[in-house]
């Protein structure tokens, strides 16, 4: 029962998630209102206020599930197998050809059209 209720969250976890959102708003209108002020104090502190909002979300249930669904992206990222700087420069040379013939197709089809309907209305 107890492990239920740590899946599903509750109360608290709500809470928690209106204080990190009422955090984070608060943060971004203090950037601006201390707009007089240095870039790098106000940058450093909504990074700080938005570091606080952060860790108090990933208390949540929801901010647990989160973090296990990035630990296991990164797991599975880690899986693939990437193609190499040859096979990438192919792949990407292929793609602009057939992005120019296509486009040169198109221009050639406007073009024709243009002339066709041209004729038509005199």
């Amino acid at each position: 029962m107890s492990e239920q209720t740590e899946q599903t969250g509750g109360g608290l976890d709500t809470v928690k998630l209106f204080v990190a959102l009422a955090l984070l708003i608060a943060g971004v209108m203090g950037f601006y209102y201390y707009a007089a002020e240095s870039l790098l104090v106000r940058v450093v502190g909504l990074l700080a206020v938005v570091g606080v909002a952060v860790f108090i979300a990933m208390t949540t249930a929801k901010g647990r599930q989160l973090a296990g669904f990035m630990g296991n992206a990164r797991t599975e990222v880690r899986k693939m197998v990437w193609p190499t700087r040859v096979e990438t420069t192919q792949t990407t040379l292929i793609v602009l050809g057939v992005v120019l013939l296509v486009g040169i197709f198109l221009w050639l089809l406007d073009t024709l059209l243009g002339w066709i309907i041209r004729q038509f209305i005199g």
